[in-house]
């Protein structure tokens, strides 16, 4: 890995990017949440809007690293996507905040439901990315 001022900006740059996007999906999921249950009654969704956007930003940065992995081209590329950007848009800090805000019953399946998106999401990326094992 470079381990120059060029590689921390890499990092920075994409940390930001990356941080910027994981609100946008967070902003964009609650939204579209709010507009299906509208006129539904909240016991219905029982609480789970409150990790949904932390879920869909989890899985598809799953999906993005594996493909990654797989693809890039070049040290600084894995510095400014993986180590900056994928890593700010996934959070693990909100996921877990997520998960004790839920509750033991939900809080659990959302853990699960989770842990097991983000494992096939990243072999699919891998998949996608045409990883081999050698």
């Amino acid at each position: 890995m470079e381990r120059t001022p060029y590689g921390f900006l890499l990092v920075a740059a994409g940390g930001f990017l990356g941080a910027v996007a994981r609100h946008a999906v967070d902003v964009g999921v609650a939204a579209a949440l709010a507009a299906a249950a509208a006129g539904t009654s909240p016991e219905i969704l029982g609480g789970f809007p409150t990790g949904a956007g932390t879920l869909v930003a989890n899985v598809a940065g799953s999906f993005a690293l594996g493909l990654l992995l797989t693809r890039a081209s070049s040290d600084r590329v894995r510095l400014f996507v993986g180590t900056g950007a994928l890593s700010s848009f996934t959070t693990y800090s909100t996921f877990v905040s997520d998960a004790v805000a839920l509750g033991t019953p939900a809080g659990a399946w959302y853990v699960a439901v989770s842990y097991a998106t983000g494992f096939v999401a990243a072999a699919l990326g891998l998949a996608a990315g045409g990883w081999r094992r050698r």
